[in-house]
């Protein structure tokens, strides 16, 4: 039986999010309604993390390398007015707003792993629209392959970027099947809320067998192209951080072991468990590399 995130949230837990969600800074610009996302059957049925969890501990370099600082200084981003950039091979190239490109009525609930390329994991309770329903309202036209997205550049409201940790702004990429794929959406909010600013808000990018720094955050440009796109983490360290990065237990981080995850929440002692190949996703997106040497092209 699949489970919804209100299944296996305590009440009281559920409750005192809001009283949290008034206090934290990073909300403080957050409209105060729900979101309420179609259960999908694409969801895991494992429980997911807590909002607090999942919204105080994550990677979001814009506004520092800490865990704790997007949570920190994210609520000195603007998200309001905002728009995405869609172009490149479109048919209908514009400027759009996040509610035409994931208006209400289409929102889905996606319980989804992620699995971060450090070795640590979340469940979370995404709610969003497949990407291909956004790059089907565009119309991607023949000779498209690619699809690139690129992430706000605002240093003087996003921290970080004053700092030359990466080659601002952050860019990632994705090769039109697994744009289209039925597994891959943009969130626009999570536990039912508004996307936090610290997670990407307004609207990000979540592709559940990838690791984690594939799903960019944050996006103001989409680009449909025929060649490769540049790719932030790629770019930085290559033998590192390859362009397909999908979580594969069987090829090592050159500077630690992949085979298995710290799952957050599960305490100090709480152990290790085995990482899945494609983060446990294999049935649904294997024959997109059927032929490919996975340890190549990483």
């Amino acid at each position: 039986m699949k489970l919804e995130w209100s299944d296996v949230t305590p009440k009281a837990d559920w409750l005192n999010r809001r009283s949290f969600i008034a206090a934290a800074g990073a909300f403080a610009a957050a409209p105060a309604f729900a979101l309420n996302g179609k259960p999908s059957p694409l969801s895991t049925d494992e429980k997911p993390n807590s909002f607090e969890e999942v919204t105080n501990y994550n990677n979001f370099y814009e506004f520092g390398t800490g865990k704790e600082d997007p949570a920190r200084y994210a609520g000195a981003m603007t998200t309001d007015p905002w728009s995405v950039e869609i172009g490149g091979l479109v048919e209908r190239p514009g400027s759009y707003g996040v509610e035409d490109l994931a208006p209400d009525n289409a929102l889905e609930e996606r319980i989804y792993r992620l699995r971060c390329v450090e070795a640590w994991s979340m469940v979370i309770p995404w709610i969003g629209v497949p990407l291909a329903s956004v790059l089907n309202k565009v119309g991607v036209q023949p000779s498209a392959k690619f699809v690139a997205f690129e992430t706000l550049m605002r240093p003087e409201e996003m921290r970080g970027q004053s700092y030359p940790i990466l080659d601002w702004p952050y860019r990632e990429g994705l090769r039109l099947d697994e744009a289209m794929h039925p597994l891959t959406i943009l969130a626009t909010g999570l536990y039912s809320d508004p996307m936090p600013k610290q997670n990407g808000a307004p609207i990000r990018l979540v592709v559940p067998w990838k690791y984690g720094f594939k799903s960019i955050k944050s996006i103001v440009r989409i680009t449909l192209t025929d060649k490769q796109p540049f790719a932030t983490w790629q770019n930085t360290a290559p033998s590192e951080y390859g362009f397909y990065a999908n979580v594969n237990p069987e090829v090592d981080h050159p500077r630690w072991s992949q085979a298995t995850e710290r799952r957050i929440g599960s305490g100090l002692f709480g152990g290790r468990q085995e990482t899945l190949k494609f983060n446990g996703y294999g049935e649904q997106v294997a024959s997109l590399y059927a032929g490919m040497d996975l340890a190549k092209n990483y």
